[in-house]
């Protein structure tokens, strides 16, 4: 069992940063590649990022590359989304996801409670 609380989602003005933060508990936290993903209102939650177990692999949605960027510290059990350049249609809640695969089509098997993050134009 992993347990994942997000964090650091906010308001921010389009062209702003936000990092946001996932802490895990319960199972070692290492055995886990984590994904990142997001689900605006009106809409189905949509996938935005995934990072490998030792954070050496990373995986990004088009509409993020080159804006967002995931990193983990396994020591701390703490796995990050930096989020640079936001746009109006980045807002949503923000879901990070534990999973014991890795890839596009990896299934997850925990989830976090979601962090809203509302870009204002």
């Amino acid at each position: 069992q992993v347990q994942l609380v997000e964090s650091g989602g906010g308001l921010v003005q389009a062209g702003g940063s936000l990092r946001l933060s996932c802490a895990a508990s319960g199972s070692t936290f290492s055995n886990y590649a984590m994904g990142w993903f997001r689900q605006a209102p009106g809409k189905e939650r949509e996938f935005v990022a995934a990072i490998s177990w030792s954070g050496r692999r990373t995986l990004y949605a088009d509409s993020v590359k080159g804006r967002f960027t995931s990193s983990r510290d396994n020591a701390k059990n703490l796995v990050y989304l930096q989020m640079n350049s936001l746009k109006p249609e980045d807002t949503g809640v923000y879901y990070c996801a534990a999973t014991l695969d890795y890839g596009l089509t990896a299934v997850y098997d925990y989830w976090g409670q979601g962090t809203q993050v509302t870009v204002s134009s």
